[in-house]
């Protein structure tokens, strides 16, 4: 169980749960007496898992303010948007288009229609108005300003999880509840994430770091915040409390197997189910565990998709990275592996991103599905990639590669740059 916080802290604002990094204290000497008390105002104040535990904004009477959350699509755009949900299943959705289209509302319009897909508003009585309000939330609350961690993310790792649930190797075994949460962890894994990473956080002594004892730092605040959501927005407040609190644990293990360092543990229990045939599905711990490797798959899907939409993920995860390797160099911190855009480029990012994470997770996931049409799919499009990647690795001078990447980046909003789009040979 993780340490829930100060309990007995006044809270009245929902907003600003993480403190976005304040520049002025990442100072290479300044390691205690200011940096401690300035964030343990902070973690009074803003640590949005405490919400649930204090007086919200919604107890004092104020509704959060969420622009477009009821109404979400213009007129324009409506009949795109609800022709690309009629494929929201298809594998080549276009999550960057598909936000456009709904104004930036990519990540509610998306879970508000995969929950009447499957019926989940009437299966667990849920009041729409807090559903909206719960969503609105969590949308709000991934950083706009991160060219990857960001809502966007969300809604195509949500996307990604919805094409899984749809195997046919796992469709007919899921029960509602386990539909639920694998939609829920997919929407708010990353929630409220602050563009750094655990290892940033840790060397800059963050509050979050000792809270959550350098272990699981950013996953954990995920699954808190998450909770924090939920409980504020009254979404699961008239079920039975032992029933919500189970589906919160649920939900915490979920987003918290997205942790990227325990990537081994997960994957040898995984091939040593598929080794000995011993998975059953009407088990409901076994059934648990799938979702795992499902979120874990979808978190990490991005070079398994069309190269258009797999090359605009690509460089915008190292711009992320590039970003905090400035920050870093900045505060004479040591520079962070894979965030030295001198040193570390795209192509090369990728080729060990796709060689040690994504390739050896996808196989078994390729022999869990028996193999699907969909599974054949993405390792086509992950092999095409890694070859495409090696190629410009190889084909390009450093200064090369860094000008072909600026050149074919993606506009902030997501669009364009498809110039390179043509079929892989």
């Amino acid at each position: 169980i993780l340490n829930t916080g100060h309990a007995g802290v006044l809270l009245v604002e929902r907003r600003g749960s993480y403190p976005l990094i304040d520049l002025r204290i990442l100072k290479s000497n300044a390691q205690q007496g200011e940096v401690e008390s300035g964030t343990r105002r902070k973690v009074k104040r803003l640590l949005s898992f405490q919400r649930y535990c204090h007086a919200s904004r919604l107890l004092r009477g104020l509704v959060p303010h969420t622009p477009g959350s009821l109404h979400l699509l213009d007129d324009d755009y409506l009949g795109q948007a609800a022709h690309m949900l009629s494929k929201v299943g298809t594998w080549n959705f276009d999550i960057f288009l598909f936000d456009r289209l709904t104004n930036g509302n990519s990540l509610v319009t998306l879970m508000c229609h995969l929950f009447n897909v499957y019926g989940l508003i009437h299966h667990f009585q849920l009041d729409m108005v807090k559903l909206h309000r719960f969503l609105g939330m969590v949308q709000e609350d991934y950083h706009s300003q991160n060219p990857y961690h960001n809502a966007v993310h969300a809604a195509d790792v949500t996307q990604a999880m919805y094409c899984y649930l749809k195997e046919p190797k796992l469709a007919e075994q899921l029960s509602p509840l386990d539909v639920f949460l694998g939609l829920m962890a997919a929407a708010a894994h990353d929630v409220d994430h602050p563009g750094v990473n655990q290892p940033f956080l840790i060397k800059t002594r963050h509050h979050l770091a000792s809270l959550y004892q350098n272990t699981s730092v950013l996953e954990s605040h995920h699954w808190r915040s998450t909770v924090g959501m939920l409980r504020e927005s009254g979404l699961l407040s008239h079920l039975p409390a032992d029933i919500s609190q189970d589906m919160e644990q649920q939900l915490g293990s979920l987003i918290l197997a997205t942790d990227i360092s325990r990537q081994n543990e997960f994957l040898l229990t995984f091939r040593e189910h598929l080794d000995n045939q011993d998975l059953d599905l009407q088990l409901a711990s076994h059934r648990h565990f799938i979702l795992q490797i499902a979120l874990k798959c979808a978190d990490v899907c991005n070079p398994c998709r069309v190269w258009e939409l797999s090359r605009q993920w690509s460089e915008r995860v190292c711009e992320e990275f590039y970003r905090q390797g400035d920050l870093e160099r900045k505060f004479d911190l040591e520079i962070s592996p894979l965030c030295n855009q001198q040193a570390d480029s795209v192509p090369a990012i990728q080729i060990g991103f796709i060689s040690y994470i994504v390739e050896p997770l996808f196989e078994e996931w390729h022999r869990f599905t028996e193999p699907s049409p969909l599974s054949q799919t993405m390792m086509g499009h992950l092999h095409k990639n890694k070859a495409r990647w090696s190629r410009l690795r190889y084909a390009h001078t450093p200064s090369e590669t860094e000008t072909h990447s600026h050149a074919d980046e993606p506009e902030p909003e997501g669009g364009g740059g498809e110039e390179e789009g043509e079929d892989i040979p």
